[in-house]
This record gives structure tokens, sequence and C-alpha cells, in this order.
């Protein structure tokens, strides 16, 4: 009798202190000091970020960037909390990319093989970078027609598996038996856009102003591949495919359409059309 009274009391009081604490939410400073007193895993100088307890969106913006080009960082990032291996982001109207995404399309099989080992689940565009022909096959036999979706970036099936030829570390007997059998299925590399003549894209440069934030606006400017692209205001952003006269899509975004408005063959504004939303953004 007396060691369960005794037993009663001490669970009565340890009820009480995290009751107390339960009650005191907005003391946060007591009750990191009391708590590691009732634990025996020590305690850490960081506070609760405005997304706690979700991840910090800067954390996987991070993740899925580096996981491009940078394997070092990554495990500075990954390591600790494995969980990352499965981060996404998304670069703009609804353009998401896995970090295993992002590896495999720049055919990084180093970093592939390392966000797999993490807890990262391949699907049909990193098979299909490395090269594995009766896997990529058997999932479209599966699924018929998964050939013409696309990756991150409006990538397609078989750009894919063209880069799958130049990985390092892919059998490339595989990776041609691949990109032969997406050719022969005449639907694996997407949407063929319109062509846009070199001379015709230097209308569409420059700034363009929706509002009166410093941030309320676009920048159309040419990236490393020579295409346009549209990005927030002074920054770099996504490509813009031709698929009108003097209208685009927006990396292959099937519900997002960019139409400049022109007169006297001058680009005036840009009007971006997606669900719920009509914006027009004047040239400065």
């Amino acid at each position: 009798m007396k060691d369960q009274n005794s037993f009663s009391r001490r669970l009565l009081v340890k009820s009480s202190v995290l009751g107390f604490l339960s009650a005191s939410v907005p003391n946060i400073v007591y009750a990191k000091n009391i708590l590691p007193a009732l634990s025996d895993k020590g305690s850490s100088d960081a506070s609760p970020h405005e997304r706690y307890p979700a991840i910090q969106l800067t954390i996987a913006s991070e993740v899925v960037g580096v996981a491009h080009f940078n394997l070092d960082r990554l495990k500075e990032l990954v390591d600790p909390r494995p969980e990352l291996a499965k981060a996404v982001w998304d670069w703009g109207y609804g353009d998401w990319e896995s970090a295993l995404g992002a590896a495999s399309h720049v055919g990084r099989k180093d970093i592939v093989d390392y966000l797999i080992s993490k807890g990262s689940v391949p699907g049909i565009f990193t098979y299909a970078v490395l090269g594995q022909y009766e896997t990529v096959k058997a999932m479209i036999s599966s699924y018929p027609g998964i050939q013409k979706n696309f990756g991150p970036h409006g990538i397609t099936l078989l750009q894919h598996a063209k880069t799958g030829l130049q990985t390092e570390g892919v059998n490339k007997s595989n990776a041609q038996k691949l990109v032969d059998y997406l050719q022969s299925l005449g639907d694996a590399d997407g949407r063929q856009y319109l062509n846009l003549e070199e001379t015709e894209k230097e209308k569409y440069l420059g700034d363009y102003k929706y509002g009166e934030g410093k941030d309320d606006g676009f920048t159309i400017k040419e990236n490393m591949r020579k295409l346009l692209s549209l990005g927030k205001l002074g920054k770099s952003g996504g490509t813009l495919w031709r698929i009108g006269e003097n209208e685009f899509t927006y990396q292959g975004a099937p519900s997002v359409s960019v139409k400049f408005l022109l007169h006297n063959d001058r680009v005036v504004s840009l009007t971006v059309n997606e669900p719920g939303l009509i914006l027009t953004a004047v040239k400065i």
C-alpha cells in the first residue's frame, strides 16, 4: 500500500508539472528551462520557426536547388535529417520538382544514388536517366500513355533518357535501347512548340509591372539556352515556350499561358492567364 501511495504521489506531481506547462504555453522561456529536468535528452537553443512543426520552406528550396549539382552541401542538409531527401519545390506556376527529380534530369547519378539511400523513391524519369530499359518499358506497358507526361521544367521522358546516354555510371547499351524504344513510340518527347526566331526575341525582353510594390512585376530575359524566360522582377525564371502568335506557356504548364500585347509592333504589356487569375503587367 505504501509503494502504491508513493507511486500515486509521484504521478500526481509529474502530472501537475506537465499540466502547468500546457496551461502556460506563452511562457516559452520557462518551458525551455524546466523540460530538460523531465528528460535525459538535453536541450536545444533553437526556437520554433513560423511554420513549425512543418519544415521551413527555405530549407526545402535549398535541398532541391543543390540537388542539381552540389553533393557535399546536400549531405550537410540531408544527413542529419534524411526526410529532406524527399523535399519538393514549386519553381513557379506548379513547376514542382523533387530533389531526386533535380538530380535526375541533370544526370547526376552520384546524387541520385545518395538520395535513394536516404529514402527518396525513384519514378519513371529517374529510371529513364539510369537507362533502365526494362523497368521503363514495363511501366509504360502498365500505364499506356504515361510516356507523354512531363517531368520537372517540362522536360520529357525521351529527354531524360537521352541524358542517360551522357551520364557516368549508366549502361550505355541499355540507355540506347531505351532511347530507341521511346522514339519508336512517337509521343515520348512531349508537345512540339513553335519556333521563335532570334530576331523576334528582342521585343519581349525587359521588365513588366503589375502593382506598386517593388517586387510586383516580371522580368523577361534569355536564359543560358538562349530561350525566353519569365521570372520575378529582376530575377531569372522558367522557360517560355511559344504556342501561338505572341503567346507562350510557362515550362509547359498546361493551364498557364502568357500573352504579349503589341502596339505598332512594340510590346506594351503581358497577360498571365491561369485558373482563377488573369494578371496584366505593363512593360516599363
